[in-house]
């Protein structure tokens, strides 16, 4: 309830004259990248190996990950939320038990990090989202996940770097949800406890969940039919990015609408607006061979650099508060 009012003001702010302020503040041009295409497909390739085996939440490869994510928050200059990065949840996860379906108790872990921004503090935070579990290993076969969704976790690490090299106005926080495979749990346990002050607001959730798969050239951004005063700014996003990018899949409900499909469903569900990027299904998804060497290094890089500047032009379009 506390978040559905903090929300509801800010939104309130947002819509007041919000194209005029979209257009006054949006930025000129892309921003410089503070990582390389080389560096994003590393990132991918050592989360989706075989030793991660598949990173299903409450394996061993799952904890694997988790090590090595939270090591690359540390190396990126993140604070952590609270005392520690890991924010450990539990959950019930039904499952078929003698004829009969019981409830049985799980834990995920989600990490979280602080880039501090250089605006006033009741600007309210970006939260970058992208979830780092996978299916695991089903009969011998590991799941990898490479797009699904290593590249959506690689590009959350590189824009933690981003940020802490060259802040944003806005605070972000960055979050590595575990356990979105088994329905959104990470994000729900985050959403239902958010680790913010009382007298904070969150502005944007910008979720990233397979954005390296460019078969068809085409990145999409969904959410802006739930919040269209931030559409503006996106279309000088859209006109410099060198693939193509597409709003869409956020309308209408079923299967093509996927504005609960994914962790950015648990921000939505609370009232809070978000934007989610990624590509539409390929032959590879929820298969074994969805593998880091499918993955296009060039695409991948283009829609990395059109997330940042997406962020970047948010981050300074989106309603600022004075000092």
């Amino acid at each position: 309830m506390r978040t559905r009012s903090r929300v509801s003001v800010l939104l309130c702010v947002v819509l007041v004259g919000a194209s005029a302020v979209l257009s006054a503040q949006a930025p000129a041009s892309a921003p410089t990248p503070a990582f390389t295409a080389q560096e994003l497909t590393a990132l991918v390739t050592t989360l989706a190996a075989p030793e991660m085996e598949g990173r299903a939440t409450g394996t061993p490869g799952n904890a694997r990950a988790r090590a090595f994510v939270l090591e690359q928050f540390r190396a990126a200059g993140l604070e952590p939320l609270g005392k520690t990065f890991e924010m450990p949840f539990t959950f019930d996860r039904r499952q078929p038990a003698g004829g009969k379906t019981e409830a049985i108790k799980m834990q995920g872990v989600n990490l979280g990090g602080l880039c501090r921004g250089r605006g006033a503090k009741d600007n309210g935070a970006l939260v970058i989202t992208a979830h780092y579990d996978h299916l695991g290993v089903r009969d011998t076969a590991i799941y990898h996940g490479a797009d699904d969704n290593a590249s959506g976790v690689a590009t959350l690490l590189a824009l933690a770097r981003q940020c802490r090299q060259t802040p944003w106005l806005h605070d972000a926080i960055f979050v590595a949800f575990d356990a979105e495979e088994m329905g959104l749990q990470g994000a729900r346990a985050f959403v239902a406890a958010l680790p913010i002050p009382s007298d904070r607001t969150i502005a944007l959730n910008l979720n990233l969940d397979m954005v390296a798969r460019g078969d068809k050239n085409e990145l999409y951004i969904a959410g802006t039919y739930h919040t269209p005063a931030i559409r503006p700014v996106l279309e000088s996003v859209v006109s410099r990015s060198k693939v193509k990018v597409l709003f869409g899949h956020d309308s209408g409900g079923g299967q093509d609408d996927w504005t609960t499909q994914s962790d950015h469903g648990a921000f939505h569900e609370a009232g809070i607006p978000f934007l989610y990027f990624g590509v539409e299904d390929h032959p590879d998804y929820h298969k074994p061979t969805d593998t880091a060497d499918k993955i296009n290094e060039a695409f991948f890089y283009q829609s990395a650099l059109t997330i940042l500047d997406a962020v970047t032009a948010i981050d300074r379009a989106w309603p600022v508060p004075s000092k």
